[in-house]
C-alpha cells in the first residue's frame, strides 16, 4: 500500500475510533460532578493523552491542542482550582468542537476560528498558557528537522503519564510496552478479535441463513420422499419373490432365482443403510444451520450502550434549561437490539426522557415541598426477555392524573363530557397517545405539540412491539416498552386457515388452546371466552382479515395473543408448528402495504407464510369488542369495588369493565368509606370479611348516610349460608352474589336490574 493510500485508511480509522471515545469522555466527564470520581477523572485523563497523540501523529493539530488544553482543563479540576461544574460545562463543549473537526479533516489539521475560540476559552478556564498549534503533525520519519520559528519553543512529544495505559481503541498500533497488566492484555485481545461489518452483509447473510434453513427442511421432506419409494421398491421386490416361488422353475431358473433374492436383499439393506446415514447428515446440517442462523442474528445486535450514551448528557442540559436537577440512571446496557431498529428505538427513547424531564420531574422547590429529594431521577432499565427486549423509562416525579386527562381532553373537544366520564382508568392513560393531544397549556421547545407519545406508539408498533403505561399520582410513572430482539430471524408460530398458512411472533402468543362452548360467554354483544379467569375477546381470523371461514368445530383451536395488556382469542382451522424463520418483506403489488401483514416467510413444501402484524390485529378487535351503539341505550356506570383481596379484586375488576363500565378499587371498607366522601358512583361491590370494616357494617353505614342511601350495594362473598344473606339483607343491601358462583352474565343481569 502506498504512503497516501496508508494514511488515508489511518485517517478513516481515527475518526471511527476517534467518534466511539468521544461518547467514553462525554459520559465519563458527567461523572466528574459527583462524588468520589476519581476513577472517571482518570478515564478521562487517558482517553484525551490517547487522542492527542494519535491526533499530531497524523498531522490533526486542532484535534491535538484542543485534547491537551482539555487535558490542562481536567488537571485544574482535578487539583480543585475549577468548579467542577463549570468545568464540565467546557469540557462538554470541547467535545462538540472535536466532533465538529472530525467532520471536516482540513480544518482538523490548521485549525478554525471556532476550534482556535474553544481552545482560548479552555485555556482561559484552566489557567494554562494555550500550546501552540502544530499544522503539518510529527515529521516523517527519516526527514529532515523542521527549524522552529524564531522566538518560539518547539512543543514536547507527549509524554505517558504514570497511569496512563495503551488505548483501547487506538487507530494507531502503540508501541508495545513489557508489563502490560493482564486486564490490559486481554482488553487489547479482545479488541483484536473484532472487526466492522456492513449491516447490508448482515442483512443479506440472514436472509441466506434462514434460506439454507429452509433448504434443508426441503431436503428432509426428499429423503422421506426417497424412503418411501425404497420401501414401495422392497414390497414390489418381495412380491415378485413370492410369485416366482409359486411357480414351476426348472433348476437353472431357479439358480437365477436365488441369486436375484440374495441381490434384492443386499439392495434393500444398501437403501436403508443410505437412509439412514442421508437422515443423519441432514439432522447434523440442520443443526449446523440453525446455529449458524443464531450466530448471524446474534452479530446482528448491537449493545443499547451505542443508544444510550448520549442520554446522560442530553438530560443534563435539558434539567439546566429548565432550572431542575436530575439523574438518569442507566441500568443493563449490555443488553442488545437489531442494527436495523436502533434509529426507532432512539427515537422513541428520546421522547419518553424529554416527557419525563418536562413532564414528570418537578422543579428542586416543587420537590422539596413535596418532602422529596431535590434531585429528581429517571431510571433507564433494559433487559433480555426471550426473543424480547424490555425498556422502560421511570420518574420519581408526579405522575399522570387520568381525571386531569379527562378534563383536558373534554377541553379540547377530543371527547364529549359522557364520553370522558365512561372512560376507564386505563382508558384515560390511552389519551397520552393521541396525536394531538397534550396537556400542556402554551407550546414551549421541548413539549406541547403533542407529538411526542403518539410518535413513540407509532414506532414501536411499527417494529412490531407494544407500549404500556403505569402512573402513581405523586409519585412515579412507568413506560414500559417490549420489542423484537430482531428483525430479520424470528421465532413464529404457523397457523392453517384453509389451505394457506400465516405466521404470528410467538414472543406475541401467550397460549394455544380449544375452548369447551361452556367456557365462552357473550360482552356487550361481543363473544369471550375465559381465559385465566379473566374474559378475552374471542374472533374468527379468517373474516378478520377479509378471508372466508369461521369456526367450524365445537372446540375449534385458538391462538391466543397478547400485545401491552390487551388479549384476544383467534379462531384458526389448524396448527402447521413453531419455528424460526427468515423474514422477507412482501413483495408484489397484491400484499405490499395490505393491512395485519408484516412480512413473509418461505416454507419448505414451495409455499410462502404471510407474516401477521399482531399490533393491527389487536386494533381490529378492539373495535369489535367495542361496538358503536346509541349512546343512550347503554348506561356506563361508575362502580366502587371494595375488597381486601388483590385477585379477587383483579378478577371482579375484569368482569365490570368487560360490562363496559369504570372501577374505581378500594382495599378495605375504610379505603372505601372514605372514597365514597370524596367521589359519586353509580354502584357499590363489596366483600364482606375486611379488616377495620366489614362489608355488613360498610353497608348500614352507607343506608343510615341520607346523600348515599340511593346509591346500590351488592355483597359479593364466599359466605353462602342462608344466615349470611339475611345479614347483607338485614344491613340494606339491595342483592347479595356468591363469588364462587360469580359470572358475566350473572353480574349483568344484577346491574341491569338494580340500575
Amino acid at each position: 500500500m502506498d504512503t497516501e493510500a496508508l494514511k488515508k485508511s489511518l485517517l478513516s480509522k481515527f475518526v471511527e475510533v476517534t467518534q466511539d471515545r468521544l461518547q467514553a469522555i462525554q459520559l465519563g466527564i458527567l461523572e466528574l460532578e459527583k462524588p468520589g470520581a476519581e476513577r472517571a477523572a482518570e478515564e478521562v485523563a487517558r482517553d484525551l493523552h490517547t487522542m492527542k497523540g494519535e491526533a499530531r501523529m497524523l498531522g490533526l493539530a486542532a484535534i491535538g491542542q484542543l485534547a491537551h488544553a482539555a487535558e490542562d482543563l481536567l488537571k485544574a479540576q482535578r487539583d480543585g482550582k475549577v468548579d467542577a461544574r463549570g468545568a464540565t460545562d467546557h469540557l462538554l463543549h470541547a467535545c462538540d468542537a472535536i466532533a465538529d473537526l472530525l467532520e471536516d479533516l482540513d480544518a482538523a489539521k490548521d485549525g478554525n476560528e471556532a476550534s482556535q475560540e474553544m481552545a482560548q476559552r479552555l485555556s482561559g478556564a484552566s489557567g494554562v498558557e494555550l500550546p501552540p498549534l502544530r499544522p503539518g503533525g510529527a515529521k516523517p520519519a527519516g526527514g529532515a528537522p523542521r527549524r522552529k520559528p524564531q522566538g518560539q519553543s518547539a512543543p514536547l512529544p507527549p509524554q505517558a503519564s504514570p497511569s496512563s495505559r495503551p488505548p483501547t481503541r487506538s487507530a494507531v498500533a502503540p508501541e508495545p510496552r513489557p508489563s502490560a497488566p493482564e486486564h490490559e492484555r486481554t482488553e487489547r485481545t479482545t479488541q483484536d478479535r473484532s472487526i466492522r461489518v456492513n449491516v447490508d452483509t448482515l442483512d443479506a447473510l440472514g436472509l441466506l441463513a434462514g434460506d439454507l434453513l429452509v433448504e434443508s427442511a426441503r431436503a428432509g421432506l426428499r429423503g422421506e420422499d426417497l424412503q418411501g419409494l425404497f420401501e414401495r421398491f422392497s414390497r414390489l421386490g418381495d412380491g415378485l419373490l413370492k410369485l416366482a416361488d409359486a411357480s414351476h422353475l426348472d433348476e437353472t431358473n431357479r439358480r437365477l432365482l436365488a441369486r436375484s433374492e440374495s441381490d434384492l436383499h443386499l439392495l434393500r439393506d444398501d437403501a436403508f443403510r443410505f437412509v439412514r446415514g442421508h437422515s443423519d447428515g441432514l439432522n447434523t446440517l440442520h443443526g449446523n444451520l440453525t446455529q449458524l442462523a443464531d450466530h448471524v442474528a446474534e452479530a446482528r445486535l448491537v449493545p443499547l450502550s451505542s443508544v444510550f450514551e448520549a442520554f446522560p448528557r442530553a438530560v443534563r442540559e435539558l434539567a439546566n434549561a429548565q432550572g431542575k436537577r436530575i439523574e438518569l440512571m442507566v441500568e443493563n446496557t449490555n443488553a442488545g437490539v437489531d442494527r436495523s431498529m436502533v434509529a426507532d428505538v432512539r427515537d422513541a427513547l428520546v421522547h419518553l426522557i424529554r416527557n419525563a424531564v418536562d413532564h414528570g420531574i418537578e422543579s428542586p422547590e416543587a420537590r422539596s415541598t413535596l418532602g422529596k429529594g431535590e434531585v429528581g431521577h429517571i431510571h433507564l432499565r433494559a433487559r433480555a426477555d426471550g426473543d424480547l427486549l424490555a425498556v422502560q423509562v421511570e420518574d420519581d416525579g408526579r405522575g399522570i392524573d387520568p381525571e386531569r386527562l379527562k378534563q383536558v381532553a373534554v377541553q379540547r373537544r377530543v371527547l364529549t363530557e359522557r364520553e370522558a366520564a365512561a372512560l376507564s382508568e386505563r382508558d384515560a392513560m390511552e389519551l397520552i397517545f393521541r396525536a394531538g393531544f397534550s396537556t400542556r397549556e402554551e407550546v414551549s421547545e421541548v413539549s406541547g405539540r403533542g407529538v411526542g407519545m403518539d410518535v413513540v406508539r407509532r414506532k414501536v408498533e411499527a417494529l412490531g412491539g407494544s407500549v404500556a403505561v403505569t402512573s402513581r399520582i405523586g409519585r412515579s410513572t412507568t413506560i414500559a416498552l417490549r420489542l423484537p430482539q430482531s428483525l430479520a430471524l424470528m421465532r413464529v408460530l404457523l397457523v392453517r386457515l384453509g389451505d394457506d398458512v400465516y405466521g404470528m411472533p410467538a414472543a406475541d402468543v401467550e397460549a394455544v388452546a380449544r375452548f369447551r362452548p361452556e367456557d365462552r360467554l357473550e360482552v356487550m354483544g361481543t363473544l369471550a371466552v375465559m381465559h385465566r379467569g379473566r374474559p378475552v375477546t374471542m374472533a374468527a381470523l379468517g373474516p378478520l382479515l377479509g378471508l372466508n371461514g369461521g369456526p367450524r368445530f365445537e372446540r375449534p383451536p385458538c391462538v391466543v395473543v397478547r400485545h401491552g395488556e390487551d388479549r384476544a382469542a383467534l379462531v384458526v382451522d389448524g396448527f402447521v408448528d413453531e419455528r424460526e424463520v427468515a423474514v422477507k418483506p412482501v413483495g408484489g403489488d397484491f400484499l405490499k402495504g395490505a393491512p395485519f401483514v408484516g412480512g413473509s416467510a418461505a416454507l419448505e413444501d414451495g409455499r410462502m407464510a404471510v407474516l401477521l402484524h399482531v399490533p393491527d390485529i389487536m386494533a381490529e378487535v378492539r373495535k369489535m369488542s367495542r361496538p358503536v351503539t346509541d349512546a343512550q341505550a347503554i348506561r356506563r356506570l361508575k362502580v366502587l369495588l371494595v375488597d381486601d383481596s388483590p385477585i379477587a379484586r383483579a378478577t371482579e375488576s375484569a368482569l365490570v369493565r368487560a360490562l363496559g363500565h369504570t372501577v374505581e378499587e378500594a382495599q378495605d371498607g375504610e379505603d372505601g368509606w372514605a372514597r365514597l366522601q370524596g367521589g359519586s358512583f353509580d354502584l357499590i361491590l363489596t366483600d364482606v370479611q375486611m379488616p377495620r370494616l366489614d362489608g355488613f357494617a360498610l353497608t348500614r353505614r352507607i343506608k343510615q348516610t341520607p346523600e348515599l342511601t340511593r346509591i346500590p350495594v351488592v355483597i359479593l362473598s364466599s359466605l353462602a349460608s342462608p344466615e349470611d344473606k339475611r345479614r347483607g339483607l338485614d344491613a340494606g343491601a339491595d342483592a347479595y352474589l356468591i363469588k364462587g358462583e360469580l359470572g358475566v352474565e350473572s353480574l349483568a343481569l344484577t346491574i341491569d336490574r338494580l340500575t
